[in-house]
């Protein structure tokens, strides 16, 4: 069973997945089910789908801030990547806080070695930011609950075995009907989307599918109504970190790029490093840079320390996306066409900025409840 990790362990279990499966030919190319499986078993084996799962189910029992770490890191090279992890990691981690152990270990141990992908459904073709308007519906009967829907734009959806998905089950009750289920694609019922959803951040899997009469057990609620809403807004207040400091770790990443290039690359008779313009560019990046991850990891030792973390994770999403849509392009253009090179992940790390501000909340969304939260 594992035991915890000191942080040196997980820098070291972390890198060893980037020696693995971050090598940059292998993330280009359109959308692989068979190559992204594969690498998520290689994070698997080095513990990055059981950072937040206890101890006693088989994980690490590390604390939110490691999380958000790993995130930062694995979006340095890929954010699709990145979210395609985390996610799955989420889905291990709320089974086995969730459901009887007697349940979950139907599907944790296997999420756990990466013989199994998971991720969490709530977004629809007309329910978005707007979560209690799902139309997603279960209705109990004597085998369990069957359900009807259709999700769309959710990450692995292209690959995923267990989803955890959100449905109303009292039509007009808003966010008190909304129940959560686990749900498995190889049951009748669930029929996967063969659309092609995006190529920013193609690595995700974002996909969705249709529930067509699907029965969930009993025993495969894993939210009832009355909670459901209430833990589907924790989930997406973590998220809103988490994906915060993917875009720092983007950011960090062009910015040492970029650094490096202007170091030997040589114009007009100099290195672009001595070019005054060329260098201030840099610097504005380098301090948005730093502030993000100051705001980042105060919300990250807020969530840590279980104290309110809302405003903390409006602030450093709205900032760090912010900061990645603005200085991504730039550090591009600084390297010139170079910086277009698949080499290089910048080109992808400008797309996914924009994937970015959408996410768990956009940036609109943040700045209402910030404004509403305000102290002068």
């Amino acid at each position: 069973m594992p035991s915890t990790r000191s942080l040196a362990q997980w820098v070291e279990q972390l890198e060893r997945f980037c020696a693995q499966a971050m090598h940059p030919d292998s993330l280009l190319g359109p959308y692989d089910a068979a190559r992204e499986r594969k690498r998520l078993a290689v994070a698997a084996g080095c513990g990055l789908t059981g950072i937040q799962v206890a101890p006693e189910h088989g994980g690490f029992g590390a604390p939110y801030s490691i999380k958000a770490l790993i995130a930062q890191r694995l979006a340095s090279l890929d954010f699709g990547v990145s979210m395609a992890v985390i996610n799955s990691q989420n889905v291990a981690d709320d089974l086995s806080q969730w459901l009887p152990i007697a349940v979950s270990q139907r599907w944790v141990p296997g999420l756990l070695t990466g013989d199994l992908i998971g991720c969490t459904a709530l977004t629809e073709p007309a329910a978005g930011s707007d979560f209690s308007a799902i139309t997603t519906h279960a209705v109990q009967t004597a085998e369990g609950w069957r359900l009807q829907g259709e999700k769309t734009w959710i990450i692995n959806a292209q690959v995923a075995d267990i989803f955890l998905v959100y449905a109303q089950t009292e039509p007009g009750s808003g966010a008190a009907g909304i129940a959560a289920f686990v749900v498995e694609a190889k049951r009748e019922g669930f029929e996967r989307s063969i659309e092609t959803f995006t190529s920013a951040a193609a690595l995700s899997g974002t996909g969705g599918f249709r529930l067509q009469g699907y029965v969930a057990q009993t025993g495969e609620l894993l939210h009832p109504p009355g909670l459901a809403f209430k833990r589907a807004l924790e989930s997406i207040n973590g998220a809103r970190v988490y994906v915060a400091a993917m875009c720092v770790g983007m950011l960090q990443e062009s910015l040492r790029i970029a650094q490096a290039y202007g170091q030997r690359r040589a114009t007009f008779g100099q290195a672009l490093a001595q070019h005054q313009g060329w260098r201030w560019a840099l610097a504005e990046a380098a301090i948005d840079l730093e502030a993000a991850s100051a705001l980042v990891q105060r919300a990250a030792q807020a969530i840590d320390e279980g104290i309110p973390s809302q405003d903390l994770a409006a602030k450093a999403k709205a900032f760090a996306t912010r900061a990645a849509q603005r200085h991504l392009p730039v550090l591009l253009h600084a390297m010139g066409a170079e910086g277009l090179r698949d080499r290089y992940p910048l080109l992808r790390h400008v797309a996914a900025a924009q994937v970015a501000t959408l996410v768990d909340g956009s940036t609109e969304m943040l700045l209402e409840r910030i404004s509403k939260n305000l102290k002068i």
